[in-house]
């Protein structure tokens, strides 16, 4: 499709896992504008058409595409694969959250994608020090090849204010707010703090769900002990605070943010 601002724009979503790119992705799927695309391998992309506005979230790694690191794929190619206009956005989820969410799947042989290269010398630590390292290692080496080209998706502003974050995801990418009022107001009332009758899980985040907590803003409370705290914070801090999430020395379970 030709550079062409009267259509919605491509888009790509990317971020560490266990942040609310699933359920960032499904706003697409519920567009009728959209062909929506959840971890297609990057092969499959380089066959797609482009003839209607697309939404891929976190494409796979494909062997015979050897990605950029901390991506999953190889930035340069995606960038000439891509028609404009493409609005790629970065979703990150405060990381004490994250790291709680990422345990199911760090604990299946580190089956997060894509896998910091020295992952398999993490495998002897802790669990929450492998999430950490993750969270990290994606929000580092992998936001910092793409932080000119994308615009900051939050976690917790989906969820917490979700109809203004889709108005605003709309507003970007240059859906018809109104063309789209019901698609848009159907996916807002699936997004929850807490389950509940009305929440709707992302269909690809099911398998990492857990029963362990009640609110997804602000989980680590009920996750984390003091002593994961001070296993976790010196490793992520100072990434932490370049997302907005002060994370201070004397950082504590009893702490407010």
């Amino acid at each position: 499709m030709p550079a062409n601002n009267d259509h919605p724009h491509h888009v790509l979503i990317l971020g560490c896992g266990r942040s609310g790119t699933s359920i960032f992705g499904e706003f697409f799927q519920h567009l009728t504008a959209y062909k929506y695309f959840s971890e297609p391998p990057y092969a499959a992309i380089k066959q797609m058409d482009f003839l209607q506005p697309i939404a891929i979230k976190v494409p796979a790694v494909s062997p015979t595409f050897p990605p950029t690191e901390g991506l999953s794929f190889p930035l340069e190619d995606l960038l000439k694969t891509i028609p404009q206009p493409l609005t790629i956005f970065w979703q990150v989820r405060h990381p004490l959250d994250a790291i709680c969410s990422l345990k199911v799947g760090i604990s299946k042989n580190w089956g997060h994608h894509p896998r910091p290269l020295d992952w398999k010398e993490w495998l002897d630590q802790p669990l929450i020090k492998q999430c950490a390292h993750h969270w990290n290692y994606l929000n580092t080496v992998g936001y910092e090849k793409v932080a000119d080209l994308v615009h900051l998706s939050k976690f917790e502003a989906a969820i917490l204010n979700t109809e203004h974050f889709a108005n605003r995801i709309c507003k970007l990418v240059n859906v018809d707010i109104e063309a789209e009022a019901a698609h848009i107001a159907t996916w807002c009332a699936r997004v929850q703090n807490t389950n509940n009758s009305k929440f709707v899980e992302a269909e690809t985040s099911r398998a990492y769900s857990t029963k362990d907590h009640r609110v997804k803003v602000g989980r680590w409370r009920e996750n984390m002990t003091n002593e994961d705290l001070k296993i976790v914070l010196p490793m992520i801090k100072d990434t932490a605070l370049k997302f907005g999430y002060d994370l201070s020395s004397n950082f504590s379970l009893l702490d407010k943010f």
